[in-house]
């Protein structure tokens, strides 16, 4: 379990006091974009806009707001970066693979990815708490515009791990958190819009989870697998991209018993800024953000419900989603690309966050998280 410590204003926790600080984003599709929507990231938001002009094959061409550039200028330093690759069964009439090996390829053909943004200086892969805190220096001041950004691997749906013993093979790869399920029915436990508990190997992996030290990622998890997998696993747990169900109803959301067992876990949840998340009563491609008035300031609310359930700041974060198949069509009205998270400071203190709490938010929630599980 991770013990909750304070945050304080070390070199660790790599604060910034002050606006302008730089982000930790606990959820970002970047593979995923460049290996299924064929966008090059290392290309300016705008850019890639201008490239997809008249293409129809995603509901989101040409509405994308997240690419390595734009991450740069915002100061998001470090992201956690998904694999994902879904399987799905003959019954399931998800999109996804046809079977875990392909799903598995799949995350692999992601890892390369990775890999080469690594190998050109884009990126910077983070393992450890001596990395994290290292990499976290080097966005603290005012780093250089070639500095590359710091990721953590994440799997997010674990359908793809064709064994549970294969967790090993993959943690060796640097993978450190697994979201269990997606959306549907899974192999090692139930997803979002739908019901039911644990797989049958469900708790095998968890347990190979405990063993190597994984984070486990409760977002996604139905209700029936999110209480059965917290009853049985006793490692760390965050929850990378949630809001709260008392605000927007729905099961993609955290109802506020499942929010104080998260609190009570010691777990940082990174709000989501997928806008049928954050705004009740959205008809996801119908709505738009302009019939809603949906704005960036509208996940505070959901950071001030979790702070009134903690009572304190220091189970919140951004785990933005930007791009998770969605684009500007899906997002806050008042946002362009996801350098526009450094309005969040001033946004959270007309709300009356001290600076040590907007830190927090920002960056060092998250770090004190990683710095305590991985300790």
């Amino acid at each position: 379990m991770v013990e909750q410590t304070s945050l304080g204003k070390s070199p660790r926790a790599g604060a910034v006091w002050g606006f302008n600080m730089w982000i930790f984003d606990a959820h970002l599709d970047l593979a995923m974009n460049a290996m299924e929507w064929n966008r090059d990231l290392r290309e300016t938001v705008h850019a890639i806009r201008e490239r997809e002009a008249g293409q129809t094959d995603k509901k989101d061409r040409g509405n994308g707001t997240v690419a390595l550039p734009d991450m740069r200028s915002g100061k998001i330093g470090i992201c956690v970066a998904t694999q994902i690759a879904r399987y799905v069964k003959p019954a399931n009439n998800l999109q996804g693979w046809y079977s875990p090996e392909q799903a598995w390829a799949q995350t692999q053909a992601q890892l390369a990815w990775y890999s080469v943004m690594e190998e050109q200086g884009q990126m910077k892969q983070i393992t450890d708490a001596a990395g994290l805190n290292a990499h976290a220096e080097l966005w603290a001041n005012e780093p250089p515009a070639e500095t590359p950004i710091g990721f953590i691997l994440s799997l997010e749906g674990a359908d793809s791990i064709i064994t549970p013993d294969r967790l090993e093979r993959s943690y060796a790869q640097g993978l450190r958190a697994v979201g269990l399920s997606h959306y549907g029915p899974g192999t090692y436990a139930q997803g979002t819009a739908h019901t039911g508990g644990l797989g049958p190997r469900g708790k095998e992996l968890l347990k190979e989870m405990e063993r190597l030290g994984v984070i486990l990622d409760a977002t996604h998890l139905c209700d029936d697998s999110f209480w059965e997998a917290l009853d049985n696993f006793e490692g760390p747990v965050w929850a990378s991209h949630n809001n709260c169900r008392s605000l927007v109803p729905g099961d993609r959301q955290f109802s506020d018993e499942q929010l104080k067992l998260l609190i009570e876990r010691g777990a940082v949840i990174g709000g989501v800024l997928d806008a049928w998340m954050m705004v009740p009563n959205w008809n996801r491609g119908v709505t738009t953000p302009e019939e809603t008035g949906v704005k960036l300031g509208d996940l505070l609310d959901h950071y001030d419900h979790i702070c009134q359930l903690a009572g304190n700041a220091r189970h919140i974060g951004i785990g933005t989603d930007l791009d998770g198949g969605y684009g500007l069509e899906q997002s806050p009205g008042d946002m362009d690309t996801i350098a526009d998270l450094q309005g969040l400071p001033e946004m959270l203190t007309a709300r009356g966050y001290s600076d040590e709490d907007i830190a927090g938010v920002m960056h060092g929630n998250f770090m004190r998280f990683l710095n305590d599980a991985w300790a």
